[in-house]
């Protein structure tokens, strides 16, 4: 059903710069410090135009992305066999993605925007939208710090193969990254060792006094009455 109210902006280039404001600001702020009213202001449109060409925040993270999948769709495929393997399913989804045709615009976006910039668009999307969502489906211990451990890997792979083309990593198959990178995932997913170290207090480092007197020797009481 189409939407009524305002029509959208006449010129062709209107859509597109709602989508640059956007990217800016998911860049610099990630996704909970945007608004669909700062985006606007800073497009110099009205927020009702916005909306009007995506609908929500949500379709706008995801049009600024360029991700072709909503994750709401695949999420449930990647869960449904369980817990193993899942660290390499999720590799083999990202490369199948990719390297499809429908996920071209996302790297062409990758590619042609100050990579800074990109990539903290890509790593915020993949952190929240999918990882985010698999960690807390399953219920796992620091679903966050998990995610973002993942999230690493997936767009450090992304930059290495596609845009700054590191060999082997860029002409390798998929079978074999699925392999090489699969074994890790899995690990930052279900290893309870990965969150145990960072839940362990941090030790605060000796002076240099203490350090001092920790390195010189006590004289025992038999050498003190000699």
């Amino acid at each position: 059903m189409p939407r009524t109210g305002r029509r959208p902006g006449t010129t062709g280039g209107t859509r597109e710069k709602i989508l640059a404001a956007a990217r800016s600001d998911f860049s610099n702020a990630g996704y909970d410090g945007v608004t669909i009213r700062g985006i606007a202001a800073q497009a110099r449109v009205d927020p009702a135009l916005v909306l009007h060409y995506f609908e929500s925040k949500d379709g706008m993270f995801r049009a600024a992305v360029q991700f072709p999948v909503d994750p709401k769709e695949f999420i449930p495929r990647l869960l449904a066999p369980g817990l193993d393997g899942l660290g390499e399913r999720l590799v083999s989804f990202f490369l199948d993605t990719w390297d499809s045709p429908a996920g071209s615009p996302m790297l062409g976006l990758i590619r042609s925007i100050v990579s800074n910039e990109a990539a903290a668009i890509l790593r915020e999307f993949v952190t929240r939208e999918v990882l985010g969502r698999i960690a807390k489906a399953l219920e796992l211990d620091q679903p966050q710090l998990r995610a973002s451990l993942v999230a690493s890997q997936l767009v450090g792979l992304a930059m290495l193969r596609y845009v700054v083309e590191v060999e082997p990593m860029a002409s390798a198959r998929t079978n074999d990254l699925v392999a090489w990178l699969g074994p890790t995932l899995q690990r930052y997913l279900t290893d309870p060792n990965v969150t145990r170290a960072s839940r362990a207090p941090r030790r605060r480092s000796p002076s240099r006094g203490s350090a001092d007197r920790a390195r010189t020797p006590r004289r025992s009481s038999r050498s003190r009455s000699a």
